[in-house]
């Protein structure tokens, strides 16, 4: 099968070595995993960061999100079968989305979204999932809560900003505040449902205050959060939470204790990852992300169509992630 890779960790994308077509065996099915012929996958910024930072001994295949069609399942799975059309984002020790062919624990899976085509779907996965969990797990916001509340989403443009968005404006009570820097960007995340949008290239106090809202009790801060820490804890009301999903050099947890504020993380591969015993609620949140969909309660975050999959547009794809201009997601679409 045809896949992409890369074999030596740390080269700049603008090297045609940073990623490569290979091809590899066809691989077999465990006991709960479904084989899925790939037909489109999206970019993420865990894609760069591993391809930048993860020393690896052979050729290793990135990639999380993928839309395709069941083509094998294992002696243990019960929630799919051969040929149907499913949507997810897998896990990050096994290998990923960019190859024809691809393994995934059936529980991490959901059914593809009937009113999307592949391209629109498959920008889903990764960043529903995380934005869920995010917002209802971490957070522990309940649907139809948060009335009277406000919840300032830092990087709202973003992937996962996109979805956290739609979900804390459709979902719950909350106010959602988001931040973007640039004119189509801002009105990128106006379209995604948020009630007001703010500059976070400038102080995140003063955005707030023009809007009247002295204090917020939720922040998301999905990008630069060492950055913008010291203005996180001052807008933050006592008692209120921050959930991150990026990675800060580091955090003075101390100048949370005075107000007694909370810190969440967020990663949607722990529970793949260590097979948790509630592993299957993304099989479940992944369903009810596609009931909405199809509904039209939520709507697609792609941003660009970046053509077929390959070497030559996935560095493409990686490079626009490194410049920190995109907004919504990245796909690609068929070999």
């Amino acid at each position: 099968m045809r896949a992409i890779a890369y074999t030596h960790a740390g080269l700049p994308i603008n090297d045609p070595q940073a990623l490569i077509d290979i091809d590899l065996d066809l691989p077999q099915p465990g006991p709960r995993d479904l084989r899925v012929a790939v037909r489109a996958v999206a970019v993420n910024p865990v894609d760069t960061k591993v391809r930048r930072n993860a020393a690896t001994e052979g050729p290793r295949v990135l990639g999380w999100d993928a839309v395709g069609v069941v083509d094998a399942v294992g002696s243990d799975v019960t929630l799919f079968q051969p040929g149907d059309a499913v949507y997810y984002a897998g896990v990050i020790d096994r290998p990923g989305s960019n190859a024809e062919y691809q393994l995934v624990d059936e529980r991490s899976v959901g059914r593809k979204p009937a009113s999307l085509d592949d391209a629109a779907a498959v920008a889903l996965p990764l960043t529903a999932i995380t934005a869920w969990e995010l917002l209802f797990d971490r957070l522990r916001i309940a649907e139809g809560g948060g009335e009277g509340q406000t919840l300032l989403v830092i990087g709202a443009a973003g992937g996962v900003g996109s979805i956290l968005v739609q979900l804390a404006r459709t979902l719950t009570k909350l106010t959602v505040v988001g931040t973007a820097s640039r004119p189509d960007t801002q009105d990128w995340v106006y379209a995604m449902g948020a009630h007001h949008v703010i500059d976070h290239t400038l102080p995140l106090t003063e955005g707030l205050a023009r809007l009247g809202i002295p204090q917020v009790e939720h922040v998301a801060s999905l990008t630069h959060t060492d950055q913008h820490y010291a203005q996180i804890v001052e807008v933050l009301a006592p008692q209120g939470q921050l959930g991150l999903i990026d990675d800060p050099g580091q955090l003075d947890v101390m100048a949370l204790k005075r107000k007694a504020l909370s810190l969440h993380w967020e990663l949607m591969f722990t529970r793949p990852l260590f097979k948790t015993a509630d592993m299957q609620r993304q099989h479940d949140l992944l369903n009810r992300v596609a009931e909405l969909v199809d509904a039209g309660v939520l709507q697609t975050t792609l941003g660009e169509h970046f053509g077929r999959i390959n070497a030559a547009n996935l560095r493409r794809a990686h490079a626009l992630l490194e410049s920190n201009r995109a907004k919504g997601k990245i796909v690609l679409e068929g070999w």
